[in-house]
């Protein structure tokens, strides 16, 4: 019987020794089947140097902070990055501003929530014949985009910068909502990639960073840059998820490894002045 109590006693240290062992070799992170939990991928659009360096750091918080593993997705369309979270195929993601995310939910029966704000790029009225907002003349010609979102965003620079008025209680607006045009200004409708290469010909365009860019055009040539206030909340980009889904304490915790002032401090290196952190700006 004692040989019996003794075989028992050691088998069950040897037993106790084999799970400790694999505790520490498998760490505290072993989810008993769900080790996938702990892995995030976050589709981008067109991620550019700045965009993969400010990733990396975010990654290195999520891993050191929350034990996360996030992987980014690059898509080149900005179409696919929506559909992709609605299918399962990524788990977050963060291209969109609040005003394209309202109206591909509508256009694509809902189901994307967004979770936390990143940053805004303020877009710019430029002009090569003025120097300021001021000199524009009476019955000056301004080029807008012609597509929904930026055609509104482009109305309400206008709005702000004092040139036109329009109607209360739209956020999504035409030329058709201008209620009051003191100077005449004429809008002209462009396509947004035109706007840069339509500069020379019109008095004044109010044309989006990438195109602007794109058109050779600096900060120099700027009149008029879009204020944070109010108006441009919908234009403040933003990490989502799928409708549901917005209280998992894992997206949360990727949302808080990308707020904080090392991220800040990145988008201020490598975008300057033309993206700004947006997740504690006061909208006045």
């Amino acid at each position: 019987m004692r040989r019996r109590r003794r075989n028992t006693i050691v088998w069950s240290i040897i037993v106790l020794v084999i799970l400790v062992a694999g505790w520490f070799s498998f760490g505290p992170g072993l989810n008993f089947g769900s080790n996938n939990s702990k892995v995030v991928t976050v589709g981008v659009v067109g991620e550019s140097k700045g965009d993969e360096a400010i990733w990396k750091s975010i990654a290195k918080t999520a891993k050191e902070k929350y034990g996360i593993t996030i992987k980014t997705k690059n898509f080149t369309d900005y179409n696919q990055p929506n559909k992709a979270l609605k299918s399962g195929d990524i788990d977050l993601n963060a291209f969109q501003h609040y005003a394209f995310l309202k109206s591909w939910n509508k256009s694509n029966g809902g189901g994307i929530v967004a979770i936390g704000r990143t940053y805004i790029a303020p877009i710019r009225l430029y002009s090569k014949k003025y120097k300021k907002l001021s000199d524009l003349p009476d019955g000056a010609t301004i080029a807008i985009p012609n597509d929904a979102t930026n055609e509104s965003r482009a109305l309400f620079v206008l709005k702000n910068a004092g040139l036109i008025k329009l109607r209360s209680g739209k956020t999504l607006v035409t030329v058709a909502d201008i209620t009051d045009n003191p100077n005449n200004y004429k809008i002209k409708e462009v396509a947004a990639e035109q706007t840069g290469r339509v500069l020379s010909s019109v008095d004044a365009a109010v044309v989006n960073n990438d195109y602007a860019s794109a058109a050779g055009l600096t900060d120099k040539q700027a009149i008029y840059i879009e204020p944070i206030n109010k108006d441009s909340k919908q234009w403040i980009n933003i990490i989502c998820c799928k409708k549901g889904q917005q209280n998992k304490k894992i997206y949360q915790e990727v949302v808080k490894a990308y707020q904080t002032a090392e991220t800040k401090k990145l988008i201020k290196k490598y975008y300057g002045n033309t993206e700004i952190a947006a997740w504690d700006v006061k909208l006045k």
